[in-house]
């Protein structure tokens, strides 16, 4: 009995593993297209042809550097990589370390969250939980276009603002009082959001950006409490601090440096959402006399 429960839970894992792999690989083809969407909008007179190319519904897998369409050999996540030896099979170009680096993790990330998903999945909360995963892949997705281009972009934040409210919906019908449960998740996305809107109107953009007020709202939405809100805030700014701090010390960051925020907002609400209750009870427990 235990050795056919291990092989199912070992199968389990490893379907939710392969999915990560398709997803992070869906995540590197849809912040690159995006970008390139954008740039190409940019220009006085943007190339009908090579916006049908970079559609994200319609347009093939290209090389990001000969713009070679790829085959599916050359698109197995993670694998294709490194039996290329990083390299793109056609013009020989290097492929950034970002693409398998984002495959991997988001891999990792779907099996953490089946892990540690913290109520049990059975009955709707295993639609709870795939739908997380939605929400996820959306999340890495705004982590990495921040990190390459200090932009939230609207393309992503706004579908995913839906899809965190259907969330946010189930997790209302699951609950054992959906009252409350809706007045939680509303104070969740007053603080979650509301904080960087104060900032944000306050600095008039130069301390927080806009993209940063939208995921707050987003984020709120996934945490559905008013503690768990403040905590994803809390653990984002002691990342923040606790990569930032060094660095300045040791002069390999300047003052005047830009960090976007919104990738520790968002390693903050993953933490949240996995970790939160525990974490909150644990700070009830021992730090609240």
């Amino acid at each position: 009995m235990f050795l056919y429960r291990g092989n199912i839970m070992l199968m389990v894992v490893t379907y939710v593993a392969l999915i990560g792999l398709c997803a992070g690989s869906f995540i590197n083809a849809l912040v690159w297209r995006i970008h390139e969407q954008a740039a190409e909008q940019g220009k006085k007179k943007p190339s009908r042809e090579r916006l049908a190319k970079l559609s994200i519904s319609k347009g093939r897998s290209i090389c990001p550097h000969c713009h070679h369409e790829l085959v599916a050999k050359d698109l197995v996540p993670l694998f294709s990589w490194l039996s290329l030896r990083g390299q793109c099979r056609y013009c020989h170009k290097p492929i950034a370390i970002q693409y398998p680096l984002v495959e991997a993790a988001t891999a990792l990330l779907f099996v953490a969250s089946y892990a540690w998903w913290p109520r049990d999945l059975h009955g709707l909360e295993i639609a709870v939980f795939v739908l997380w995963l939605v929400v996820l892949t959306g999340l890495m997705a705004l982590l990495v276009y921040d990190l390459r281009w200090y932009l939230l972009p609207n393309r992503i934040v706004y579908p995913l603002t839906v899809i965190a409210g259907l969330l946010a919906l189930l997790e209302i019908v699951h609950a054992t009082h959906p009252l409350t449960a809706i007045f939680n998740t509303v104070l969740a996305v007053t603080i979650g959001g509301g904080l960087f809107y104060v900032l944000f109107q306050l600095s008039k953009g130069k301390w927080i950006g806009g993209g940063d007020v939208k995921l707050g709202w987003l984020l709120g939405l996934v945490a559905g409490t008013p503690g768990k809100a403040f905590l994803f805030i809390f653990l984002a700014a002691a990342i923040g601090s606790f990569i930032s701090l060094p660095l300045l010390a040791s002069n390999k960051l300047k003052r005047s440096s830009t960090i976007p925020f919104g990738p520790l907002l968002i390693i903050g609400g993953i933490i949240t959402v996995l970790f939160g209750s525990d974490i909150l009870q644990w700070y009830r427990d021992t730090l609240i006399l």
